[in-house]
């Protein structure tokens, strides 16, 4: 390479700079020809691999953190099968560990990928050995110039006429191919949701029986809004718990503060104690944050001690943060809700009713895992998230085209600085004085810049699509595939392969015209689709050699090259946090975006290039066979995803398969155009496929995708519909909608300061005054309740010793040295929400457990003792309290609704039966770092859990008991002569259930929720124990809430709907 750059920067001609650019334009991608070979590509990509796969193989059991860390963290359910010590110990589990087992492993997002990946090799490997035995040779041996080099005997450029037909033929035979293995993976795919929505975990899963309602007008924003906005769309569906958001105002960004400025207090304590026993002569200073509401008052340009300030920092933060949810439940509501029910099958019909209507203006989906929403986007209006995605791919757009400028001076100046010499004339004489040091920077520069921008585009991306108004993190990701991937497809395939081209057209045109030429006779002139098919081969042995290389990225991702160097530099050179140290240890999280588009575009490239170079498919198959083992490796053991979405990405993926597939029916168009006969025959057998991919796309959407999406499109009434949940007396409080599906400002535990063990002696003097009382709050932390009248906080217990309180140093976090790992970490939000969320570890947030006296994601420790319900420790029914649902001869539904097993059941299996949905053990989380400030704190002896009002266990005296049509749905118990109810015998005059999860107007425990409550019903008449919310408003009692007077029906036992006689009609809504 110095010989070259020497050579070249010595025959240099002092000619105009400005015609030497122009000159290089017209082909600036030339360097990148000629400087490679598919020989030399072939044989240092093999080798390179063969190398780095001899060397994890060596280093693998040595290294179990980096090279096989679930192994360590995942629980029974989901660990891989173990490893051995020997050299190649790791294949065999590769190739034993079937698809069944992969979903239960690593989920189903892993899942598809891995069967992506494996329809993209056996297209590949099967297009390579049919267009390499049929192409190559017609196009070898019919090759009008005998003398060109063998490169480009194998494209067709100089093959004529009818020899073209085989062209046509191969194109025909490839879109089979193709189509064959999209159908067919489709229809796996589909197998595998249905599995995945009857699957334990998916069955026992709030968010599975929720719906989420959002553009909610404002006039519904409350509990009893969101029943009418679901009455509307489906007036025959059964009670539903709602919840409707409250408004957090600046609680989460007073939390990312908080997370912030703790870490940054961690970092200057972790430097300033790197030795404990010689300590620096002075302490850390900072500059006050801008954040701050005291900056101004700070001397300006001046440092302050850096540990007091940011105590101090943390400590105004933390109030703030309390302050704010204790007031929390004042405030407004927000124009998004949640409805919960308690048959998955219903909530997911009514979300197919609505999936293309608007009830009352609102939308209502299907909702997410909690911790996939995105909720600063939720409150956004329609009209706002029209007009930041217009904005968004306005953004887009202008950094697709702006970067065609960049990637052609990189192309034309960065891999050869000859060029840049030839424009630069002092350049010139600097590149011959240092030859040496040149040729380093051309060998790294190119490629590290690029390399660079391919990292930085996914975040740029996500960062967008986050403005763009993304209410799910998952969705977000599949938004980020498809930009990346139109970026990728417009940069790296029509800019590269099209710019030679078009300068070379354009520059001809010109010419042409300034000798007087005709402007459309010069463009006729110059034929530009022989000038692009001409560039077009002249291209294509790129693609070859760029397609072998991608092995070594392969490579590279099972070396976790990076992340040994970053580990190990973090170790040696830096002063690490104890939560830095923890996070290291963690399972790294996936990025499905980038290698989803990746694969895409490598699979359009070899499609779009195969008509011309049909060597790029062996280098595509070859390349996707060597990934298949490799990423399935690194699935099992070392990667984790960080949300699941349970398989949703395979739409996109279908999509861009078949898009890539029509562009290449574009090239052979342009082939047989330019090189068939001239009746253009054979140009007019191409047209009708790009046309036959899109009947093809929507064939397949309406075959698969209302049964990729939902559980099933009917309501399904059969037997007793809580049969087999096993619900009991604590059955209001089991779901916790408001608390799971709140906004996670208000009840996630603030985090602590982490310090080394080796420095808590020396702690005392370094930190003037106390922060809070850690992790071991007593209760009255607020962290974990924040108002939630279903929520209670307890006392953590000492390890070992019952009984009594655990005592850590007061507002730290000790961490000895022995537990610097993610192993004892692992259940905590603040390091599982980028890893996994708890699932891989068997504590999911969404599990809903059963009869479990616990709490999940609502802030209880595992090691605090249950208590005794309300009202006792069972009844005398195994009845849900306020339950809705009925036998099926007291439903609202007759027969002729199919069940979820006999509408989509496959292989004979039948659908999981949910056990009881009750509250899970939650996992040891710890406590908040809150300041007992007084007792006023909004703890489970104040605010909403006391102050609400409590849950009925008696008739209140003088009201009549009789259910006289009141009910939504008639009782299980109601429906037979002689039982009880569940409160002591007694009927319910109303009922919804009391507090949060109830659907009254009066949602948080009958405390008004609105202004026009608390003006319209006198105080004196709510403290009445006579009390019905709405005494006295028309307009509200005119709605039938509960449908009570829609059934007038005979007596419960009698013939008819209600009894136990024949159940008439079968009328039904909904359907496919």
């Amino acid at each position: 390479m110095v010989e070259m750059l020497g050579m070249k920067a010595n025959v240099l001609q002092s000619r105009d700079p400005i015609s030497e650019f122009l000159q290089l334009l017209q082909d600036p991608f030339a360097a990148q020809l000629s400087s490679n070979s598919i020989y030399a590509a072939l044989a240092s990509s093999v080798s390179i691999t063969a190398a780095v796969a001899l060397g994890f193989s060596l280093v693998r059991p040595l290294n179990t953190v980096v090279y096989a860390p679930k192994l360590k963290h995942a629980d029974e359910k989901h660990a891989p099968p173990q490893l051995g010590k020997g050299f190649f110990s790791w294949i065999k589990p590769l190739w034993t560990t079937t698809e069944q087992d992969l979903v239960r492993l690593v989920g189903m997002d892993a899942t598809i990928f891995m069967r992506f990946t494996r329809m993209c090799r056996n297209i590949f490997l099967c297009l390579a050995v049919l267009c390499c035995c049929i192409q190559i040779p017609i196009n070898w041996y019919k090759n009008a110039a005998p003398q060109s080099p063998w490169l480009q005997k194998v494209t067709p450029m100089n093959v004529w006429n009818q020899w073209q037909w085989a062209t046509v033929v191969m194109s025909w035979v490839t879109t089979l191919i193709v189509c064959f293995f999209l159908w067919w993976n489709y229809s796996k795919v589909c197998q595998l949701r249905i599995q995945y929505l009857k699957s334990e975990e998916y069955q026992q899963s709030l968010h599975a029986r929720t719906l989420m309602l959002y553009d909610i007008p404002k006039n519904l924003t409350s509990d009893e809004g969101i029943a009418r906005i679901i009455d509307s769309a489906a007036p025959s569906s059964s009670f539903s718990r709602t919840a409707v958001a409250r408004d957090v105002k600046i609680l989460p960004t007073l939390i990312e503060e908080h997370g912030k400025t703790v870490r940054k207090l961690e970092q200057v304590l972790a430097k300033y104690l790197k030795d404990p026993k010689n300590l620096p002569v002075t302490r850390p200073v900072c500059r006050p944050s801008k954040q701050d509401p005291s900056f101004s008052t700070y001397p300006k340009d001046k440092k302050l001690d850096a540990i007091d300030y940011l105590t101090q920092r943390i400590k105004l933060l933390e109030l703030e943060i309390k302050e704010v949810r204790q007031r929390i439940d004042k405030r407004g509501s927000m124009p998004y809700g949640f409805a919960s029910y308690s048959d998955i099958s219903e909530a997911h019909a009514i979300a197919y009713l609505c999936r293309s209507k608007k009830p009352l203006g609102a939308r209502v989906t299907l909702a997410p895992k909690p911790n996939d929403i995105v909720w600063e986007n939720m409150p956004l209006s329609s009209a706002s998230r029209f007009t930041r995605t217009l904005w968004n791919n306005l953004w887009i757009t202008v950094l697709t085209v702006v970067w065609v400028a960049p990637n052609a001076m990189i192309a034309i100046f960065l891999v050869n600085l000859s060029n840049l010499a030839r424009v630069w004339p002092d350049f010139q004489k600097s590149l011959e004085k240092n030859r040496n040091f040149w040729a380093i920077v051309q060998g790294i520069a190119s490629p590290a810049l690029t390399s660079l921008v391919y990292m930085v585009l996914p975040i740029i991306f996500r960062r967008l699509s986050m403005k763009a108004g993304d209410m799910t993190k998952t969705g977000r990701e599949r938004h980020v595939v498809a930009k990346l991937y139109s970026f990728f497809v417009f940069n790296n395939l029509f800019v590269f392969s099209l710019f030679s081209a078009l300068w070379s057209f354009g520059a001809t045109v010109v010419k042409n015209t300034a000798t007087d030429h005709d402007a459309w006779q010069a463009i006729l002139d110059a034929d530009f689709g022989t000038t692009v098919f001409v560039s077009l081969c002249s291209i294509s042995p790129f693609w070859v050699v760029w397609l072998i290389q991608r092995q070594l990225g392969a490579a590279i991702d099972l070396s976790q090259l990076w992340k040994l160097i970053y580990g190990s530099i973090m170790r040696k050179f830096t002063n690490p946090t104890p939560r830095e140290l923890i996070e290291l240890t963690a399972p790294p999280p996936f990025d499905y975006a980038s290698y989803y588009n990746y694969f895409l575009f490598y699979a359009t490239a070899a499609l779009c290039y195969a008509p011309i170079m049909p060597l790029v498919l062996p280098a595509a198959g070859m390349y996707f066979a060597i990934d298949v083992a490799l990423k399935k490796y690194l699935l099992m053991y070392v990667f984790v995803t960080k949300t699941e979405s349970g398989g949703m990405f395979w739409r996109i993926l279908f999509n861009r398969i078949l898009f890539g597939l029509m562009l290449s029916h574009l090239v052979v168009f342009l082939v047989v155009w330019v090189r068939g006969f001239g009746y253009k025959t054979q140009a007019y057998a191409v047209v009708p496929l790009p046309f036959l991919m899109i009947i093809f796309k929507f064939v397949c959407s309406w075959m698969y995708d209302n049964k990729l999406t939902y559980y099933s499109t009917r309501i399904i009434k059969h037997g007793n519909g809580e049969e087999g949940f096993g619900l009991k007396e604590q059955a209001p409080r089991n779901d916790r909608l408001a608390s799971r599906f709140g906004h996670p400002a208000l009840y996630k535990p603030l985090i602590t300061p982490m310090v080394h063990a080796k420095a808590q002696n020396i702690l005392a003097s370094v930190y003037q005054g106390r922060l809070s009382d850690g992790r071991d709050a007593g209760p009255g932390d607020s962290m974990s309740v924040s108002g939630y009248s279903d929520t209670f906080a307890l006392d953590s217990m000492a390890s070992g010793k019952v009984g009594k309180l655990s005592s850590t140093v007061p507002g730290f976090e000790v961490v000895p040295e022995s537990r610097l790992d993610f192993e004892f970490y692992k259940n905590r939000d603040e390091f599982a929400a980028d890893h996994g969320a708890g699932e891989l570890f068997g504590h999911a947030s969404d599990i809903v457990r059963p009869d479990t006296p616990g709490t999940i994601a609502t802030g209880s420790d595992n090691n605090s003792r249950p208590g005794t319900p309300v009202g006792g420790m069972g009844f005398g029914t195994n009845r849900r309290l306020f339950s809705n649902q009925s036998d099926m001869a007291n439903t609202a539904y007759g027969g002729g609704y199919m069940s979820p097993s006999q509408q989509y059941s496959y292989n004979n299996q039948a659908p999981y039966s949910p056990p009881t949905l009750g509250p899970g053990e939650a996992p040891g989380r710890g406590r908040s770092p809150l300041y007992h400030m007084g007792d006023n704190g909004n703890d489970s002896s104040s605010n909403l859990v006391y102050n609400a009002a409590g849950m009925p266990t008696s008739t209140p005296a003088g009201v009549d008991v009789s259910d006289a049509g009141l009910h939504r749905e008639r009782s299980f118990d109601s429906s037979r002569p002689g039982s009880r109810s569940a409160l002591g015998g007694f009927s319910i005059p109303n009922p919804r259930a009391p507090g949060v999860l109830g659907t009254s107007r009066y949602g948080y425990g009958n405390v008004p929720q609105t202004d026009d409550d608390m003006m319209h019903t006198p105080l004196n008449a709510m403290q009445s124990p006579h009390f019905q919310p709405n005494q006295g408003q028309n307009d509200p009692m005119q709605y039938d809430y509960f449908r009570g007077n829609r059934r007038q029906g005979p007596a419960p036992g009698a013939p008819g709907r209600g009894g136990n006689g024949s159940v008439s009609g079968n009328s039904f809504w909904g359907g496919n």
